[in-house]
């Protein structure tokens, strides 16, 4: 167990952690217990009454959230002739084909945030299944980042596109900006992301589909949503 510090002990004493609040409340508090000197990043971590080891019952996405994160996403494209020229236009950070590949497996390089791919290079892509996906980086077109519509993939994500999919323990951990950004937008961001993660419910899915969901700065406790007065 980490070993918490003077500010986050002091956040605790604001209010209960076992009791749910509704989604103004739980804000109010985060943004109360985002006491670091930088602009803290506001997180959402949403348990699903699902199995994620059944490939029917699996919930991924992609949204552009309404305000964006708050922070300037590197995008490395994988492209080729008049698709890489497009990227490049479209303000991707790095573009290539197998160079970027053998960059990644032998320098161990990593100065990007997202992967994108035109589905004629996904050969190459794929080959990187071990490096990338571990680390959330494998383009996915159900994330709409292997597509030939490059330009609109670079502008969504430049626009505050996140990603949303579940880990093992059927958790979906993302970020929907900064603690500067005032409880309202980040409500705003928090409504259209519950949104699309209510509309991604698998058919196969049964009994409560939102088990828990929790919010909470980069430094500060989490804060516990009452799931039932957000479930539509």
């Amino acid at each position: 167990m980490p070993k918490r510090g003077k500010n986050y002990k002091d956040s605790l004493k604001l209010f209960d952690k076992r009791l749910l609040f509704d989604v103004n409340d739980a804000f109010g508090l985060v943004l109360q217990t985002a006491k670091a000197k930088f602009d803290e990043s506001v997180e959402v971590h949403i348990k699903l009454g699902v199995d994620s080891r059944h490939a029917d019952q699996q919930v991924r996405g992609a949204i552009v959230l309404p305000h964006g994160t708050g922070k300037t996403k590197r995008v490395l494209v994988f492209a080729k002739g008049e698709k890489a020229k497009e990227a490049e236009a479209a303000g991707a950070e790095f573009v290539g084909a197998e160079d970027m590949a053998t960059k990644i497996q032998t320098e161990n390089w990593f100065d990007f945030d997202v992967v994108v791919a035109t589905p004629d290079m996904m050969g190459v892509v794929g080959k990187l299944g071990k490096i990338l996906g571990p680390k959330g980086l494998m383009p996915n077109p159900k994330s709409g980042t292997v597509t030939m519509d490059v330009t609109r993939a670079l502008e969504e994500i430049k626009a505050g596109k996140v990603e949303y999919r579940l880990d093992k323990t059927n958790i979906i951990h993302t970020a929907i900006g900064k603690a500067s950004f005032g409880p309202e937008k980040l409500t705003d961001n928090f409504k259209a992301l519950l949104e699309a993660v209510i509309k991604a419910k698998p058919s196969a899915a049964k009994g409560q589909y939102l088990k828990s969901v929790t919010i909470a700065s980069s430094m500060g406790p989490g804060v516990k949503i009452n799931p039932i007065k957000i479930s539509g």
